[in-house]
């Protein structure tokens, strides 16, 4: 039997802020209703949420190329979006980089809850949730990309991401599957 840990990526009060005009926000918008939805399934069940975000610096390598420095650790932007149900036992484990095992003890905590599965959701599918998702196998957890619960900065490259991924060579170690679907083949009342 799998134990799965919800692990929701990036999902940040900046994206949420209408006067940063994000493209995704819109899109990531869509996804706060089967999130919370899925958020409610883990916790009847007892399964770990994870909440984890950017928290980058300000002079970081990553803000060199085209990329605007933005979700600076430490500030309001770079906290979870009030739009989510989280709760005092939910981890918040801010990352410096994309994936939420780079450089955090994410792995560590998930195998001494005994988790097995890494069910990943929120922005974007084709950056941070992908690079977590890989990650996640490369650790030797299971890994689910939740179609349904993740957003990218358009429809087109979300769908993309999650096509090129529902066939590939690690399925069934790695695979896209909807919150309905997952909850469904988990057994979750």
């Amino acid at each position: 039997m799998e134990k799965p840990a919800l692990l929701i990526i990036d999902m940040v009060r900046e994206t949420f802020d209408d006067s940063n005009k994000y493209p995704i926000t819109p899109l990531a918008r869509k996804i706060i209703d089967p999130l919370n939805n899925l958020i409610a399934v883990f916790r009847s069940q007892n399964w770990p949420v994870v909440f984890s975000t950017d928290a980058f610096k300000k002079e970081d390598f990553i803000f060199t190329g085209k990329m605007k420095p933005h979700c600076l650790a430490g500030t309001e932007g770079a906290k979870v979006a009030e739009e989510l149900d989280m709760r005092p036992g939910d981890l918040w484990l801010p990352k410096p980089k994309f994936s939420a095992f780079f450089e955090t003890d994410l792995a560590e905590r998930l195998r001494r809850s005994s988790v097995s599965l890494c069910a990943v959701a929120g922005i974007a599918t084709n950056f941070c949730v992908l690079s977590t998702v890989l990650d996640a196998i490369a650790y030797d957890f299971r890994a689910v990309l939740l179609e349904d619960c993740t957003a990218a900065f358009s429809e087109e490259i979300h769908t993309r991401t999650a096509d090129n991924y529902r066939r590939n060579p690690l399925y069934p170690l790695l695979r896209v599957a909807t919150s309905t679907e997952l909850a469904a083949e988990l057994g979750a009342r």
